[in-house]
C-alpha cells in the first residue's frame, strides 16, 4: 500500500483482513501522517433521511454528467455499511459540530477529527500485523510484461526494489506540486495556498500515467475552498477555511462583488469559491459581514479584521472605500427583508434588482463590527487521476485492467469528480474504494 491516509490505510485493513501480507509505505513521518486525511472531520452517508437517489442527484449537480455513474452508485451504496466497518474498526462519532451549516442530515462526524480517525487506523493497522515504514517514499513502479512487479523505494537507509504481487496506488493527487498546475493556471498558482498535505505531489499519478494508465478528470479541476489569506502556503488544514460566506457577502480588490454568496446550501456550494477567487485578479478577495453572521459559522483559525463602519473596514484592507461603500450601500438596499431568515434551509432571503444577485441568507451589513476575513484559494486535492473499474483494478488506455495494479482515494477521484464537490465526499470515497482495492488486491495476490 502507498499512502498512509484514509485510502492506503482502508486497503492495508482490507487486505489484512482478508488474509494477505501487507507493507504500507508512508512518504512523511509519524508526526505528518495521513495525507490530507488528518485535515478532516466527517463523511457523507446515505440513510433513510438522506436516500441513496438524493446523494447520486447532488453528486451529478456539482460534479457534472460525465462522473462514472456506475461507479458513483456503487460508493454511495456501499457508504451506510462502510460506517458500520469504521465502527469495527474502533471509530467513534459524535453530533454534527455547532456551526458546521446544513451537514447534520447527510454527514458522519468521528470523534476527534481525522487526526484522531488515523491514530484508531493506525492502531489497528498494529494490532492486525500491518508493517509500516516511514520517511519511505516510493519514486517508481514497474511492471513486467504489463502486470505489477515491484516499487522503489528512497529511504533514509537508501534506495530499495520491493516486489510484490499487487500494490494500492493511494497517495494523493498533485495539489502540491504547483509547477505541474501552472501548465493549467499560469501565473496564478503564485496566489494558490496548499490546504492539504505538502507531500501530495502527483509524482506517482504521473508515473500510472507514463505506463499506460488511462487518465480520467479534468487537469485543471481541483477541490479548493476559501481559505483566509494569512494561513501558511501549506498543510494549513481544515481551521484555515472561511465558512462565513453565504452569511455575508464576498468582494475582489476592486471593492465589487463577483458571485451569487448564496447560490446553494454551503456543502454543495463551498468548494466552487476556491475556483471563483483563482479567477479574480491577484487571487484575493475579502469575505464581509457583521455582528449578525457571529457565532453562526465555525471561525477559521486567525480573527477577522473588524471595523465600526465601512469605510473603516475598507481602509484596514486596502480596498478603494468609495468603491466598497457603494457596493455594500447596494446591497444593503436590494435586501429581501420582508423574508424571514434561516440559515437551516434555502430561505429565499434574496436581493431584487442586483447583480449577480444574492439568492439566500441576505443580512444587510449595518450591524457593527463589521468584519472581513482576506481569502485565498485554499486547494485540497486535485481532480486529474487514473481511471479504475468497479474492483479498483486501474485500466489502460483501451480500458483493460493492468494486472496487480489498483488505486484508491485521490489517484482515482477524477472518475467521480471533474468540477464541484459535496463536503465528506472525498472521505466516502477514499473509505469505500479503499477496502475495494485492499480486499481486491489480497484475493490477487493469494490467488
Amino acid at each position: 500500500m502507498i499512502g498512509g491516509g484514509n485510502a492506503g490505510l482502508s486497503a492495508a485493513l482490507a487486505a489484512r483482513q482478508a488474509g494477505a501480507r501487507v507493507l504500507l509505505l508512508e512518504k512523511t513521518s509519524p508526526e505528518w501522517r495521513g495525507g490530507n486525511s488528518k485535515y478532516t472531520r466527517n463523511l457523507r452517508v446515505a440513510s433513510p433521511e438522506y436516500p441513496e437517489a438524493e446523494f447520486l442527484d447532488d453528486l451529478v449537480r456539482v460534479s457534472g454528467p460525465d462522473l462514472d455513474r456506475e461507479l458513483a452508485t456503487a460508493v454511495i451504496g456501499r457508504s451506510p455499511e462502510h460506517v458500520g466497518w469504521m465502527s469495527s474498526q474502533g471509530v467513534r462519532w459524535q453530533p454534527a459540530l455547532r456551526g458546521t451549516l446544513q451537514l447534520s442530515r447527510t454527514n458522519r462526524f468521528f470523534l476527534g477529527g481525522g487526526k484522531a480517525l488515523l491514530n484508531v487506523y493506525y492502531r489497528r493497522a498494529a494490532q492486525l500485523g500491518v508493517e509500516v515504514r516511514y520517511r519511505s517514499e516510493v519514486t517508481d513502479l514497474r511492471l513486467r510484461c504489463g502486470s505489477f512487479q515491484s516499487v522503489v523505494v528512497e529511504a533514509a537507509a537508501g534506495r530499495e526494489e520491493i516486489e510484490a504481487k499487487a500494490v494500492v496506488v493511494a497517495s494523493g493527487g498533485f495539489e502540491a506540486n504547483l509547477e505541474h498546475l501552472r501548465r493549467w493556471w499560469g501565473d496564478a498558482v503564485d496566489g494558490f495556498l496548499v490546504r492539504g498535505s505538502a507531500a501530495n505531489d502527483g509524482r506517482l499519478l504521473a508515473r500510472l500515467l507514463d505506463l499506460g494508465a488511462r487518465p480520467r478528470g479534468n487537469p485543471r479541476g481541483f477541490h479548493a475552498v476559501a481559505c483566509d489569506a494569512r494561513s501558511p502556503r501549506a498543510e494549513g488544514g481544515i481551521v484555515t477555511r472561511v465558512d462565513a460566506i453565504p452569511l455575508g457577502i464576498v468582494v475582489d480588490r476592486s471593492g465589487r462583488r463577483f458571485a451569487d454568496e448564496g447560490a446553494d446550501l454551503w456543502p454543495r456550494r463551498y468548494a466552487s469559491w476556491g475556483r471563483l477567487i483563482a479567477e479574480r485578479p491577484g487571487q484575493l478577495a475579502y469575505c464581509i459581514f457583521d455582528r449578525q453572521a457571529l457565532g453562526r459559522f465555525i471561525p477559521p483559525l486567525y480573527p477577522p479584521e473588524r471595523a465600526g463602519t465601512i469605510a473603516e473596514l475598507a481602509e484596514r484592507l486596502g480596498l478603494p472605500a468609495a468603491e466598497l461603500c457603494r457596493t455594500v450601500d447596494a446591497f444593503n438596499a436590494a435586501v429581501c427583508r420582508s423574508v424571514p431568515f434561516d440559515p437551516t434551509r434555502l430561505d429565499g432571503r434574496g436581493t431584487l434588482g442586483l447583480e449577480p444577485p444574492k439568492s439566500n441568507w441576505a443580512l444587510a451589513l449595518e450591524q457593527p463590527p463589521l468584519c472581513a476575513y482576506p481569502i485565498r484559494p485554499g486547494i485540497t486535492f486535485t481532480y486529474l487521476g487514473v481511471a479504475v473499474d468497479g474492483r479498483a483494478r486501474v485500466l489502460d488506455l483501451a480500458g483493460r485492467p493492468m494486472p496487480g495494479l489498483y488505486a484508491a482515494g485521490e489517484a482515482m477521484a477524477g472518475n467521480l469528480l471533474s468540477d464541484g464537490y459535496l463536503g465528506g465526499f472525498g472521505m466516502t470515497v477514499g473509505g469505500v474504494m479503499g477496502r475495494v482495492a485492499g480486499e481486491e488486491a489480497a484475493r490477487y495476490a493469494l490467488a
